[in-house]
């Protein structure tokens, strides 16, 4: 792959011009396409196969004017009055006739009507009038709002009294970018200047992340044509997009800049940046995109789309990263070189080298202190509570909320999340009396403040009964009567003969809380396994991925726990001006699991893969922590600084909705790259020592590869020019090993001229063999053939390659003349001493002098192929040459 990434930026940097033309009309045709196209967000939460889902959805079907959203009107009088007075009552059934007249008005109760009971408070200062309507929150107009708030507005100058309209027709869940939001995006540039000390090589990250936020929205807004699209779903992917768009940007520019400041040219410099600092930026960019796509697994459309989402927006800053950004530094030129500081008499003191000699002064102890202290910051998470928002959650001050607010302070705040008990009344010959029976055994049941509402549909097939919770709708308690409600479904079956089921809003948020938190174990799973198993092709180590999986388990219970404790608890709300404590979104944890993670794993390859670098070049773990991590951690510092300022901006202003899920990336954030990476990492590598580095031979062939900071390339690099001469096969210090760590051959310098014969012998000269055909690829030292560095280019050379066992095969001749026939380079034959017949030696005797291809043998006795290979005195025949191979 790095090699790719190596052309792709060398492609990027000199097509420029045509790069950034090409991005910015994709930008442009994904942004008028959403604005001509899309169909707005739609934030009913469904979760299909739930038994709240099937009811609402069977309602629909033959109940409509209980199975769409409502709105509320509350007439409040002042303290000292009564709001049943004939004067209100008058005005208010004036209001009732009104309001049934509106347009996608399915229903409207009057509470002081005769079959009404429950809509007027127990203080008598409020009244409630309930406006079912017939469509979903998505699907309701400005104009029919505007008609209940006209008729709200009338009847207040009536009756002199308060009237407010609310309900979730009034809600306004969708997320909107504020001021506060600049502050973090400030606050990158301001890291930025001080990491780079240049105002270009700053605004570049801004700029480019900006553009793929942009492109990211387009096609989610596009996509509203397809799919229902939550409100939530773009605001996380700008959120997302944003963060690692910058760090992406930031990782290139770094590698870029300290290229050039060795001295190397622009082009080079980007094409290698593209294609070290890139495979990092690709790595991180998969672990986020797959763990994003795992949310998947809940089952759960809206999530499913919500993860897609932010996935397209970190697709897409990858892409802009390898592509982009290539061109803009090649745009910018030399000026990105760093200016060469003065030395200084006296080297200023690092910090980077005290915290690292800190961090591992006695590993064990920072160990212990970072597990302990993170696990007790986790202990709150016990407590963490989740629901889906309600209105509840709106801004204080806005219809939805005031209406909220009131409510719950006359009537209780189960009013606010009222359940619906449907039966299956067909068969019944006393349907009304049916429901009654249900709705008086439903007023026995705790948890249970009324039955307001118990009647059957106009066909009389299915009965609803309105039941109000004593307690809010995101309260345990009213969990708990869910429960019971449809623990009694068995014994209505059995006493009357009807199915029942529990649905309304407030059931299915409780339903979709439930199998979200039951979808956090298969996710967390599928989490960790991916980390382990990712970080071991990366690092080719057992502990490095143990250690990181165990690290990010950590970040993640200290981001729940400090969530709980301010969101749950309510330590600190005021300061972050949060309007409303007890239960935070119910997708925020599996949200944060999924993004934490491919996070982290940035932050582990970055770091640790510089640690791994050096131990690799000179085998001291403990120099190698050292100089890696003062190596990596400015960097890494930058990125996690920016990460932090841009999801912690959208703390103070934002909606209830993202406020918590980003204050939970910013903690999280925080406590993974500066306690977890940089603390935690460096001290348990100082405890393992050599112990860090290693995988079991099997293991070690079973897992690919995974070239996650372009050693490869550079690997490659420097043999471009190696050995200096055109030559079929060139190697140097070539070395394998077996699965026990034995050598199977060592320190083999080959040297094969292009039409040439090489015959090899001795007991590794089969697997020598297949290491220059490219199947053996867990090799040392330097090989290259037919022009291709191996292992790095194995696949390719395959094709340009033939392998042919001459044991047990009659004539090999045969099947060497059509390799020959399609023009392949490097024929290998495999114990050629063993061919026996006359005519298949004589074959093989004109193929090898034919001088059409290289050739490279295997046998077990030289001299009984000696009469096989083509005589030296003869004018132009292939010279032979003789390895022994030990």
């Amino acid at each position: 792959m790095s090699s790719f990434l190596y052309r792709l930026g060398r492609a990027a940097a000199r097509a420029r011009v045509l790069v950034v033309a090409l991005w910015l009309v994709v930008l442009a045709a994904a942004g008028a396409g959403a604005l001509l196209l899309n169909q707005g967000t739609d934030d009913a939460f469904a979760i299909p196969g739930s038994e709240s889902q099937d009811a609402l959805d069977h309602l629909g079907r033959v109940f409509p004017e209980v199975s769409g959203t409502s709105a509320q009107l509350v007439v409040v009088v002042p303290e000292g009055r009564r709001v049943d007075t004939p004067e209100i009552r008058t005005a208010v059934a004036g209001a009732v006739e009104r309001i049934g007249k509106v347009e996608q008005v399915a229903a409207v109760v009057d509470p002081f009507g005769e079959d009404v009971s429950g809509a007027v408070s127990g203080d008598g200062r409020a009244a409630l009038i309930a406006v079912p309507l017939e469509v979903q929150l998505a699907d309701v107009t400005p104009a029919t709002k505007d008609d209940l708030t006209a008729i709200a507005h009338d009847l207040a100058q009536a009756t002199d009294a308060r009237v407010l309209t609310g309900g979730d027709a009034f809600s306004n869940r969708v997320p909107k970018l504020s001021p506060t939001e600049g502050v973090g995006l400030a606050i990158a540039l301001l890291v930025l200047v001080l990491m780079f000390r240049s105002l270009v090589a700053a605004v570049m990250p801004l700029v480019t992340a900006v553009l793929g936020v942009g492109v990211a929205m387009g096609l989610i807004f596009l996509a509203t044509l397809a799919t229902p699209v939550s409100s939530t779903a773009p605001m996380l992917a700008v959120m997302l997009g944003l963060a690692v768009g910058i760090d992406y940007a930031l990782f290139l520019l770094s590698r870029h800049r300290d290229q050039l400041a060795e001295g190397l040219d622009v082009e080079e410099s980007i094409a290698r940046a593209t294609a070290t600092a890139g495979s990092a930026v690709i790595f991180a960019g998969l672990t986020v995109v797959i763990a994003l796509l795992g949310l998947s697994v809940a089952g759960i459309p809206f999530l499913t789309t919500m993860g897609v989402a932010a996935a397209v927006a970190v697709a897409l800053a990858v892409a802009i990263a390898v592509t982009l950004v290539p061109a803009l530094m090649s745009f910018a030129g030399k000026r990105l070189r760093p200016r060469v500081p003065q030395r200084r008499k006296r080297p200023r003191p690092q910090v980077a080298r005290w915290w690292v000699r800190t961090a591992t002064r006695a590993p064990l102890v920072t160990v212990l202190l970072v597990v302990v202290g993170l696990a007790v910051c986790a202990v709150p998470a016990l407590d963490l509570r989740l629901a889906l928002p309600d209105n509840g959650t709106e801004e204080e001050g806005s219809p939805a909320r005031d209406t909220y607010d009131v409510v719950a302070e006359h009537f209780g705040p189960g009013y606010n999340g009222p359940l619906i008990v449907t039966a299956d009344i067909i068969t019944s010959t006393d349907p009304v009396g049916l429901v009654n029976k249900i709705a008086e055994d439903v007023r026995g049941l705790p948890g249970v403040a009324s039955v307001p509402l118990a009647t059957p549909n106009p066909k009389g097939d299915t009965g609803i009964i309105q039941v109000i919770p004593t307690t809010a709708p995101d309260s345990p308690q009213t969990d708990d009567l869910v429960e019971r409600l449809r623990d009694r479904e068995q014994h209505y079956l059995d006493a009357f003969g009807t199915r029942t089921a529990v649905t309304g809003i407030t059931a299915v948020g409780i339903d979709v809380s439930a199998q979200l938190g039951s979808a956090l174990l298969p996710f967390g799973i599928l989490v960790v396994g991916l980390s382990l198993v990712l970080l071991a092709m990366v690092f080719r180590s057992i502990w490095v991925p143990v250690k990181a999986t165990a690290g990010y388990l950590l970040s993640v219970g200290a981001a729940f726990g400090a969530t709980s404790f301010v969101f749950g608890q309510g330590h600190f709300a005021d300061l972050l001006h949060v309007t409303h404590t007890g239960s935070v979104i119910s997708f925020l944890p599996i949200i944060l699991m999924g993004v934490l993670f491919g996070l982290a794993m940035d932050y582990e390859v970055f770091l640790v893969s510089r640690i791994r670098e050096d131990y690799v070049h000179h085998g001291d773990p403990h120099h190698a922590i050292e100089t890696g991590f003062i190596s990596a951690s400015r960097v890494v510092v930058a990125a996690a600084v920016i990460m932090f300022a841009v999801f912690a901006a959208f703390v103070p202003e934002g909606s209830a909705t993202i406020k918590p899920i980003a204050f939970s990336l910013a903690v999280g954030v925080f406590v993974d790259a500066f306690i977890v990476r940089m603390t935690l990492v460096p001290a348990v590598l100082a405890l393992l020592g050599h112990r860090a580095w290693g995988l079991p031979p099997q293991l070690d062939r079973a897992l690919p590869v995974f070239d996650a900071e372009g050693d490869a390339l550079v690997h490659e690099l420097r043999l471009a020019d190696w050995p200096g001469v055109d030559e079929a096969v060139s190697a140097r210090g070539l070395t394998l090993d077996d699965d026990r760590g034995h050598p199977v051959f060592r320190d083999v310098d080959l040297h094969l001229p292009h039409g040439e014969v090489l015959v090899l012998h001795g007991p590794g000269s089969t697997a020598l063999l297949y290491t220059l055909a490219g199947r053996v690829t867990r090799h040392r030292g330097d090989l290259k053939v037919l022009g291709h560095v191996l292992p790095q280019h194995a696949h390719a050379l395959r094709r340009e390659v033939a392998v042919i066992p001459c044991r047990d095969n009659a004539d090999p001749a045969r099947e060497v003349a059509a390799a020959l026939a399609d023009g392949v380079g490097l024929v290998l034959l495999d114990d050629l001493d063993l061919v026996l017949r006359t005519d298949a030696r004589d074959a093989l005797r004109g193929l090898l002098a034919s001088g059409r291809a290289s050739f490279a043998v295997t046998c077990q006795d030289p001299a009984r192929v000696a009469d096989l290979l083509p005589a030296t005195a003869r004018p132009h025949a292939p010279r032979p040459q003789f390895a022994e191979v030990s």
